[in-house]
Parts: C-alpha cells; structure tokens; sequence
C-alpha cells in the first residue's frame, strides 16, 4: 500500500507535532464524555497507548481533557486504543477490592479486516490492499450500516477507517452502549454469514425462506458483484479461481457447468450459466413454502428471527447466492464485537507502519472514499507551514493585542487542523458528534417531561 512520502522513521519527530498542534482533543473528549451523561463516565475509560519499540501501556485514564492530552503530548503513543467504562478509575484498578473491578459500557464496535478475506481476492494477500480489494470494504460498510440502522434501531454509528487494510465501527447509542455480552453476541451472530475456518469450503449455507437481512445484503452485492467479482478479480477467469467457484456448486450441477464452461470462456457468460442453473433447480425444488418473523425484544432491541413453515425446499439451491456472499459479505472479527472490555484502535491515532490517519468515513460519500488520499502524518505537519494567501501570524504577548494565552492555543488548535487535509474528516466528526447532541437534548426534553405529568 503506497503511503505517498511517509517514512516510518521519521515517526517521533513527527508525534509531537500532530499531538500538540492538530489531534482534536475537543472533539474527541466531546465524543467519549457523551454530554456528561453521569459522574465519572469519561474518567472511568480505560485507554491503552502503543509506545515507541513496541511497550504497550494498559489501563490509562484520565479526570479531564487537558489532563488527557498532557499525558498524550508526554508520552505521543504510536497506538491509542479505547476501551470500557469501568467501576473504577482503570488507572486505579490494582488498589481496588479483588473482583470489583468490572467492565459497565463500551460502544458497540465491529471490525473488519482485509486479510480475512484472502481466500477470496486474487489482487493482494496479507495486508496490502488496492482500490480493486478496497470495494469488499465499500460492500461491508454499506450492508452492516444498513443492518444497525434499520434492523437494530441505532441512530450513531462512527465507521472509521483503520489507517491501513480495514475498517471500525463505533455503535454509540446509549442502547447499544449499555449491551451486555449475551446481546452484543446475539447481535453479532445475526450480522454473521460467513462462517467456518481455512478448512470449510462452502462458508455461507441459504435456507429457505430467505431472511430479508440476506435479501437486503444481496442487493447490495449485486450492485458491485459484476465489476468487483468478475472483471476486477476475474472471478470467473483462471482455472484456479473456476474451480474454487466450482466446489461451491452442488455435484448434480457441477459436471454440467465444467462442460459448459469448456465451451464458453467470457467470465459474464460463464456466470450467467451459474445463475440461469441455480434459478432451474430452485425451480425443481419449489414447493409451498412461508415464514412468520418473530420479533424478539431483549434488552431495549428487537432481533428478527425467520421461522419457517412447510417448506420441503432443500439446501444448495440457492448456490449463486451464496456464490455471491461468499466472495463479498462482511467478514467480521465476532470477539471484538462480543466482548465489553475488547479494546479498538481509537479514531485519529496514527498507524505507524502507513503513517495515514485512522480518520471518519462519511458513508453518504461512502463510494467516493478512497484509503489511499487519506492523510499521512508527515503531509499533515508539512501543510502546517505552508502559509495562506494573506494569512498573517497571530503574535502572542503582544502588548495590547494580547489575549488570553489559553484562549489563543485553542484558536490556534482549530486554525492548524484548518490548514491541513485533515480538516474534512474532523467536519465530518463534529457533525457526528452534533447529531448525538441533538439526540442528547431530545431525550433530556422527554424525561423532563415525563416528570411533569407526574
């Protein structure tokens, strides 16, 4: 992965600068305090910071923002990860009773990584990506967003690119935050379709009836599976790739297509094949068939469950489909998701080894994001002096000029990240981050409410 003229040596004289003139430490304690929903929330979050040489530093907490980004500026980690609300200050957890130290809240988060998919690209393996294999993150964003918001009820979800080969999720909803670890799992279990390890070959299993969380995620593949699947990883291509296809298809069909295919060598061709077969058998082995969806509430979220009635369709007819979401579903890290006190790499920390920042995504400019103008440390600090047009130095201490000094570092703070191409991303969380307010205040008018009639 190219990372323009970054170069990872230059990291620690590059750190200071990022962390003391354009890290959004307003914003970023805006976002973790949540409007100062209760005592101690944002001082009981323990963060984890990733020295120089690898020295990693658990259980970091801190009472305020300034005494947050004086030990940051102290101690400029190459990695901040976030982790959970505990009962306690994380930094005091060894001197509290054995047992009593406990995980509350966390966020809901999701995380998504190229390499889990090397089984099914062809144009990178490991951690390097390109604009070809970035469109399995375009697909996952799209279908998993849809999912929180519409199947789940979740106003606030921050996706956030990871700075090198994948992409998080931070779910924020005071519901979502509130979780336990037997719904964050049940959630994540309803996300899941690809399962299985290295040696399963067919990972996604369709039944019928479909439920409509597949129905919705396959359209969304079918937007991307023609250029992605059979012109970009030529899919349907190599002898390789055909016969990895080929195993997914159930035997009776298989040495049908394998003749085919011997005839017919255009991939688009060849996949039409695929489909016009699935479509044959799933008509041979239609019979009467419905469900009911049953709406399962459990802890403030509706799950959707499909029962199926009567039905005697049998398994593998629908192979195209899980042809396509096999190569192009959400592959998701399920214990990051299911667990309170995981720990994520925290929005606008640096990776070291690609110097880009883990910035925001707008997903409604989702299709136009592209990981590779992403920012990188070193062209953020050299922005910082490249003057404006008619842009003059504010001069601090300077007789009736003078302002107040801590009042002018903020300024100047908000005035440097301005400079930089960093700006968008942090427009972009300050929005976020109002959305939530305007929830925030929503909610306050309605308890206030609420108390009134009582």
């Amino acid at each position: 992965m190219p990372s323009s003229d970054y170069d990872p040596a230059s990291l620690p004289d590059l750190l200071p600068l990022y962390y003391r003139r354009l890290f959004p430490f307003s914003q970023y304690y805006r976002w973790l305090s949540y409007g100062g929903v209760q005592k101690n929330y944002f001082q009981n979050r323990e963060f984890s910071f990733t020295l120089k040489d690898d020295i990693y530093v658990r259980y970091q907490s801190f009472s305020t923002q300034n005494e947050l980004e004086k030990e940051m500026q102290k101690m400029n980690p190459y990695k901040i990860d976030v982790g959970a609300v505990y009962s306690h200050r994380p930094s005091q957890h060894n001197t509290v009773k054995s047992g009593t130290f406990q995980a509350l809240e966390k966020e809901l988060v999701f995380d998504i990584d190229m390499t889990d998919y090397d089984d099914v690209r062809s144009c990178c393996s490991a951690a390097d990506i390109c604009s070809k294999c970035w469109t399995l993150m375009t697909i996952a964003i799209h279908i998993l967003d849809r999912a929180l918001r519409d199947d789940f009820g979740f106003q606030h979800r921050l996706w956030v690119y990871s700075g090198r080969r994948g992409v998080h999720c931070w779910v924020c909803d005071e519901a979502a935050r509130k979780l336990s670890v037997a719904a964050r799992s049940a959630v994540t279990e309803y996300l899941s379709l690809v399962k299985g390890g290295d040696e399963t070959v067919k990972k996604v299993v369709l039944t019928e009836p479909i439920h409509p969380f597949i129905s919705n995620s396959l359209d969304v593949v079918k937007e991307y599976f023609t250029q992605y699947a059979l012109h970009d990883q030529d899919l349907m291509g190599s002898k390789e790739s055909v016969e990895k296809v080929l195993a997914l298809v159930p035997e009776d069909a298989r040495s049908y297509l394998q003749q085919e295919f011997e005839k017919e060598k255009k991939p688009e061709k060849r996949w039409k094949l695929i489909t016009t077969e699935a479509k044959r058998k799933q008509v041979g082995n239609f019979a009467h068939s419905f469900y009911i969806v049953l709406h399962i509430r459990t802890e403030g979220l509706v799950v959707l469950q499909s029962v199926s009635l009567k039905s005697t369709a049998k398994k593998g007819q629908y192979f195209e489909k899980e042809i396509m979401l096999q190569y192009c579903y959400p592959r998701l890290d399920a214990n990051v998701s299911k667990g309170v006190n995981h720990l994520l790499k925290s929005p606008f920390s640096v990776h070291p080894k690609t110097g880009r920042i883990s910035v925001p995504i707008d997903v409604s400019e989702l299709d136009k994001f592209d990981p590779f103008s992403v920012p990188t440390i070193s062209l953020i600090c050299e922005e910082l002096d490249r003057p404006r047009p008619g842009e003059e130095k504010e001069k601090l201490g300077d007789g009736k000029e003078k302002e107040d000094e801590k009042d002018a570092i903020e300024k100047r703070k908000i005035r440097d990240y301005k400079r930089t191409s960093l700006a968008k991303y942090i427009k972009y969380f300050d929005q976020f981050l109002d959305g939530m307010a305007r929830s925030w205040k929503a909610e306050r008018l309605r308890k206030s409410d609420l108390q009134k009639e009582f």
